[in-house]
C-alpha cells in the first residue's frame, strides 16, 4: 500500500517516480549479472578455478571507476557500490564451489 505523500513532498513525486522505474532497471541488470555469474561459477567449477581471482576484481573496480568518472558518477560511489557486490559474489562462488 503507498501512503499518500504529505503536502510539502508533493514536488518531489515525479523524482521519485522517476528513481523508482531506475531502480526497477538496475535491478534488471543485476538479474542479468547474476546468470553470467552462474555460469562462471560452472566454468570455475570445471576448470578448478577459485572463486577470488584479485587481479580480476582490481580490474573490474578500474573500468568502473573510469566509467563512473565519464559518466558524472563520483567514481568513490561506484567502487564503494562493486567491491560491495564483488564480496557478495565471490561469497556466492565459494559457497557453490566448496
Amino acid at each position: 500500500m503507498v501512503r499518500p505523500l504529505p503536502e510539502e513532498e508533493r514536488p518531489l513525486a515525479p523524482f521519485r517516480a522517476e528513481i523508482d522505474a531506475i531502480d526497477a532497471e538496475i535491478v534488471t541488470l543485476l538479474a542479468r549479472r547474476f546468470e553470467v555469474v552462474q555460469q562462471v561459477v560452472e566454468v570455475k567449477k570445471a576448470e578448478g578455478l577459485a572463486a577470488l581471482l584479485p587481479e580480476r576484481v582490481e580490474d573490474v573496480v578500474e573500468k568502473v571507476r573510469a566509467e563512473a568518472e565519464t559518466k558524472g558518477v563520483p567514481p568513490e560511489l561506484a567502487e564503494t557500490l562493486w567491491r560491495h557486490m564483488i564480496a557478495f559474489v565471490i561469497a556466492y562462488e565459494e559457497e557453490r564451489l566448496g
